[in-house]
């Protein structure tokens, strides 16, 4: 039996507790933290926003078609190493709505964690 309510959802890379992206209505919805448990803000910061690319484009998007995004730092004193990074990846003229907020992680390794709302610029297939 099909759920009606689903049908026009589409999740990417889901398990069992999460999916990668998920789709619905022209949006595209992803969560990242970094692989990187090691690596300082600068280093994790560069991994997120790189798996945010290569999912945003598997989901039919890209940085430039960003609607909200909300940036989760372990700490403010990692905000302006933050920002150089995210300010070479956004395109010029494309920033989203966007706030920062002081979190404790999942882990305490993690420096950073995104969530974005982007809109999709072309279907993928399912």
């Amino acid at each position: 039996m099909t759920d009606s309510h689903n049908a026009d959802i589409q999740r990417i890379g889901t398990t069992r507790r999460f999916s990668d992206a998920v789709i619905h209505n022209g949006c595209v919805y992803i969560v990242e933290v970094p692989s990187n448990l090691d690596g300082d803000i600068v280093a994790q910061t560069q991994n997120v926003l790189a798996s945010m690319d290569r999912l945003l484009t598997n989901a039919g998007s890209s940085p430039a078609h960003l609607l909200q995004v909300t940036i989760y730092l372990r700490d403010m004193v990692d905000y302006d190493g933050m920002n150089t990074v995210w300010d070479q990846w956004v395109p010029d003229g494309t920033a989203p709505v966007r706030a920062c907020i002081q979190a404790i992680l999942a882990k305490p390794e993690y420096r950073v964690e995104m969530v974005l709302t982007a809109a999709q610029i072309r279907s993928t297939p399912n």
